[in-house]
């Protein structure tokens, strides 16, 4: 009840701060121009605008989700320590846990229903375009489902970041580089091996296993169809496949929970 309570509180906190409807306007405006831009190639080549549709959400995701969830979380308890509030917080009857993940529910759900919006823009605008015969519920669900444990996994370090680094301009810095390379270098690294080794040992044994360890590309790899308009998500799809569905996915909820641990040990030894 009083991690309820906690939760309430963040969420009225991120609605002052206008983070849920930065969020919210994020999904829609970007969800809605990929899906109206994407109906043109899926009827010139005949491709199930459907898939044209989640192939490019999912690309859409990689990048904003995980931005969205590291933005929410990276102050959630340096700025409460530079502004003297945890303390405050902390001489009530609430645990450090109970702190942590109230403030986890509530950034939760803010990501939830701007994966909400911006996927219901989307399948709003398939079913103008092509029609109620064009939209598959369980792509949608299963994309939302996806999104939000990826999003998950990105609230996570962003509280271990926070718990770690005093100072909420240092913590921001961080937690862009911590995007950058989750999102962009990781996959550039990767692909630059892959090119070096020339299909030796490390693209048969080593990279399906790197692909998988990294959240964002789990995603990926569990969201992209096997016929992709996207060439890069081909690619890795592609490089990737000898690693089961069941491995992407563990893959994708263990992020959170082991973020999400790590962020609570952190915390809880953090001294005001």
């Amino acid at each position: 009840m009083r991690i309820l309570a906690v939760a309430g509180f963040e969420l009225l906190i991120a609605r002052r701060n206008m983070w849920v409807a930065t969020a919210v306007v994020l999904m829609g405006l970007f969800a809605g121009v990929l899906t109206l831009a994407g109906g043109a190639p899926s009827g010139a080549l005949g491709v199930d605008p459907l898939i044209v549709a989640t192939t490019s959400i999912t690309t859409l995701s990689v990048y904003l989700i995980p931005l969205i969830g590291l933005l929410l979380s990276f102050d959630a308890i340096a700025g409460e320590v530079e502004r003297g509030t945890l303390a405050l917080n902390l001489s009530y009857p609430l645990s450090r846990a109970e702190i942590l993940f109230g403030k986890y529910l509530a950034h939760l759900a803010v990501l939830a229903l701007a994966i909400i919006v911006g996927l219901g823009l989307m399948a709003a605008l398939l079913v103008w375009r092509h029609g109620v015969s064009a939209l598959s519920f369980y792509p949608i669900v299963w994309l939302f489902l996806t999104s939000l444990a990826l999003g998950s996994a990105f609230l996570g370090m962003g509280y271990l970041v926070s718990s770690l680094v005093r100072q909420p301009s240092v913590a921001s810095g961080v937690v862009i580089l911590i995007w950058l390379i989750c999102v962009v270098l990781y996959d550039l690294g990767l692909l630059g091996a892959l090119v070096a080794d020339g299909g030796g040992v490390f693209t048969k044994s080593v990279f399906p296993w790197l692909l998988v360890a990294n959240p964002a590309d789990a995603f990926r790899l569990l969201n992209t169809p096997d016929v992709s308009v996207d060439v890069l998500a081909s690619g890795l799809n592609a490089a990737g496949s000898s690693s089961s569905e069941a491995v992407q996915l563990m893959s994708l909820l263990a992020w959170p929970v082991l973020a999400l641990f790590l962020a609570w040990l952190t915390f809880r030894k953090l001294e005001i």
